[in-house]
Parts: structure tokens; C-alpha cells; sequence
């Protein structure tokens, strides 16, 4: 990459959606910026999002373009009985606050674009992962290795960003190891896209199916087949690693006496290119940034898929953060201390809602499939639109918080950075 004068220099570890985000925002202003990604190549695949309003703006003042609405135009989501019967039921799209339904690789794909077309270009290695990190009053010492070939080197930045997930090596380093951070909250998750539409479904048809412990989400596009998703509630999550495969284990926890859509969901995941499997965790830190390091996305605060609000506050964050430093020059540290507080009441509503949505997507038991189903029928009312938004966090409050992290800016430009 070919130095910009006299600028700054950031190092980005992760190539998701955050660190693509930092990325962009940081080049525009006038920084030089270097991204390392542990994996031999970007990825490319993705399972399902949702984009709110607060995600958009990001996007679009950061000039992703090319990000586009996959949800169907007529919304048709039905709840599914035991033998594959069919009800008016609530889907992701119903929710307010008209979420975009898209997968995480068409996020990707543009942020990719976008910070491939620069020029001069931004540095992107793959392979390579910090292994030391030191730092005093005036930058970051970073220690990386080329895992593809084992060599070493020692950089010095003036900003590290560590959006390298929820277990951040970035993290480990700096902050100290994963058990001081993540909550586990006894659920497990397997979501993927899936090769055809399931039967019985219609093209731009969601669907949900819940029993005690365990359920089922089928999100609709209308322009691909479906995306899944399973939960299920877990007392061993070592154990299930054990599982030869993702829909292997599904099968265990299904049982085999399975509803048909659900055994027609499971063929579909056994034929799926590549899926997530993972438990569902937290990231909770009382601080998202040390000195002159700094932690976005799922590095620093993992609300989970129940939140609906990952993808949107990746894009969010970056682009608030990026602004501010904008606006302040050469002063990182207090850009730091001003987005973290700024952005701290934000994220941390929409933990709670993640949290809490538990058992809006997974029941626990017999009881709170009662409950969920007794909410569900009023929120499928006129009238319990409002009392959704406030459950699922883009009522008032959320909408608040929302506007909050939006700065004052129209689409940054390399010529003129501003807040």
C-alpha cells in the first residue's frame, strides 16, 4: 500500500462487517489504513440479518452502496403446528421499525467493494493474527504472524481496532481472557442459508415453529430460498460440539417423531454449503477501549441473533466512531472516550433486548411456551404494535438511542471528512 502523507495509521483485526467499516470510515479520514484477517481468504457466505434504520444511515453515509431489501413485498409468515398446519403467525419482517432482510454476505460484499475500489489501496492481509500487543502514551506496538508462513513482524500504529468476534484475540490481549467477559446463556444456535425452498412454503413465506425448549425460524427472501434458524436450550454446551454434524445434532434434539417441516428444515440444513453452529452468548465489558485499543462489534459487546441488532450496530458504531475522529483530529484518545460514551447506553439497551428475546424465539418450557404464545396473539393485533416495538427495543426508547449514534453528517467523501 502506498503511504498517505503525514497520516495516521490504524490497524483493523477482522475483515467482517465492523472492521470493513472502521476501515472505510478511517481511509476518508485521511488515515492509512492496514486490516489483518485470520482466515486464507474473505468469506463469503452468511446466514440471515436484519438492517434497522440506525444500520442504514451507517451504510449509507459510509457509501456501502449495492446493500438492497430481500424481504418479500407482501409480508405472509404463519406459525406451524405439530403437523406441518398452518396459522397467522409473526415473522422477523413483521416486526416494527420495517427492518431490511437481507444475509450478512450482502453487507459484506459491499463494504468489500467499497474499500477494494480505494486508491491508493488499503492493506488487507490474510492469515495473520496479532500475538503481542504493547502501547504507551503516543501509540501500539503490534506483533503479527503470517500463519501461511510463519513469519513475524512488529508494526507501530496509532489506533488498534480489534473487530475480530466474539473471541477476540485483540481482546485476550489487551483486556484479559474470555471468562471475564462471556455470559453464556444456555442456548444453542444453528442457523444457515438453505439450497432450495422448504415444502409446503411458498417463495417469500416465513414461518416459525416452537416447542418447549426448542424452535424452529424460517426467513423468508424474495429473491432466494429461505435462510434458517435453530435454538434450542442447552445444560452442556461442551457436549454439543461432540455432535458429528450441525444437522446431526439437530436431529438428536428434534427427536424422531419430528413435525414434517421441521424434518424438511433438517434435509435442507444436511445439503446446506456451510452453516453457523454455536451457542448463544453475551460480551459484557465495562470498558470498550484501553489507551489507544478499541473494541467493535461482537468483539466488545455480542448481543446475540435474538437482538436482531448486530449487523445494525456493527455499521452504526464504526460509523459514529469514525466520525468523531474525524471531528478531532489527532486526538484518539478522547475520540474514544467521547464515542464510548455516546454509544455505551445504545448498545447496552439492546443486550437487555437480546437477553430477553430469548424467549421470543425459544420458549424455556412448557410455561413460557404458554406465555409466548398468549404475547404473540396480542401482538398480532393492531392494538400490540406498539407493545412489540417495546419488546423487541424500537419502541420509543430504542428509537431515541437509535438517533443518538447517528452523526451529523451526509455521505463522507476522502476530500472533506466532517461530522
Amino acid at each position: 500500500m502506498d503511504e498517505r502523507n503525514g497520516s495516521q495509521r490504524a490497524l483493523i483485526v477482522g475483515l467482517g462487517i465492523s472492521g470493513m467499516a472502521m476501515a472505510k470510515g478511517l481511509y476518508e479520514c485521511g488515515w492509512d489504513v492496514t486490516v489483518v484477517e485470520r482466515a486464507p481468504e474473505r468469506r463469503r457466505g452468511g446466514y440471515f440479518v436484519g438492517l434497522f434504520a440506525v444500520g442504514k444511515v451507517a451504510a449509507k453515509q459510509l457509501g456501502f452502496d449495492g446493500i438492497h431489501n430481500r424481504a418479500p413485498k407482501v409480508r405472509d409468515n404463519c406459525a406451524l403446528g405439530k403437523n406441518g398446519e398452518k396459522r397467522r403467525g409473526l415473522g422477523f419482517g413483521d416486526l416494527p421499525g420495517d427492518p431490511w432482510l437481507l444475509l450478512r454476505s450482502d453487507i459484506e460484499n459491499a463494504a468489500y467493494e467499497a474499500i477494494d475500489a480505494l486508491d491508493p489501496k488499503i492493506d488487507v492481509r490474510y492469515s495473520t493474527v496479532p500475538t503481542r500487543i504493547e502501547q504507551d502514551g503516543a501509540g501500539v506496538d503490534v506483533w503479527l504472524k503470517d500463519s501461511s508462513d510463519g513469519t513475524e513482524s512488529r508494526e507501530r500504529y496509532d489506533l488498534l481496532v480489534g473487530a475480530d468476534g466474539v473471541h477476540s484475540t485483540v481482546r485476550k490481549l489487551v483486556f484479559g481472557p474470555d471468562e471475564k467477559y462471556i455470559r453464556h446463556l444456555g442456548y444453542m444456535i444453528v442457523a444457515s442459508q438453505i439450497p432450495e425452498d422448504l415444502p409446503g412454503l411458498e417463495r417469500g413465506q416465513g414461518a416459525t415453529f416452537a416447542e418447549a425448549g426448542k424452535s424452529l425460524w424460517v426467513f423468508p427472501f424474495k429473491d432466494r430460498p429461505a435462510t434458517l434458524m435453530f435454538s434450542y436450550k442447552s445444560d452442556d454446551v461442551a457436549a454439543e460440539f461432540e455432535a458429528a454434524s450441525p444437522a446431526a445434532r439437530i436431529r438428536e434434539v428434534y427427536g424422531p417423531v419430528a413435525a414434517p417441516p421441521v424434518k424438511a428444515a433438517i434435509d435442507q440444513l444436511e445439503r446446506a454449503d456451510e452453516s453457523l453452529f454455536d451457542e448463544a452468548v453475551q460480551v459484557r465489558m465495562d470498558r470498550w477501549h484501553k489507551g489507544r485499543v478499541v473494541l467493535m462489534g461482537d468483539a466488545g459487546w455480542c448481543l446475540t441473533l435474538y437482538s436482531r441488532m448486530g449487523a445494525s450496530t456493527a455499521l452504526a458504531s464504526a460509523n459514529l466512531l469514525t466520525a468523531i475522529i474525524g471531528r478531532r483530529k489527532g486526538d484518539v484518545e478522547g475520540a474514544l472516550e467521547e464515542w464510548e460514551a455516546r454509544s455505551r447506553p445504545f448498545i447496552r439497551h439492546y443486550q437487555k433486548v437480546g437477553a430477553r428475546n430469548r424467549a421470543f424465539f425459544t420458549p424455556a418450557g412448557r410455561a413460557g411456551g404458554t406465555a409466548r404464545a398468549l404475547a404473540m396473539s396480542v401482538f398480532k393485533r393492531p392494538w400490540g404494535r406498539s407493545l412489540l416495538a417495546a419488546f423487541v427495543g424500537t419502541g420509543r426508547k430504542g428509537n431515541r438511542l437509535m438517533k443518538s449514534v447517528i452523526p451529523a453528517r451526509g455521505r463522507i467523501s476522502p476530500s472533506q471528512p466532517r461530522e
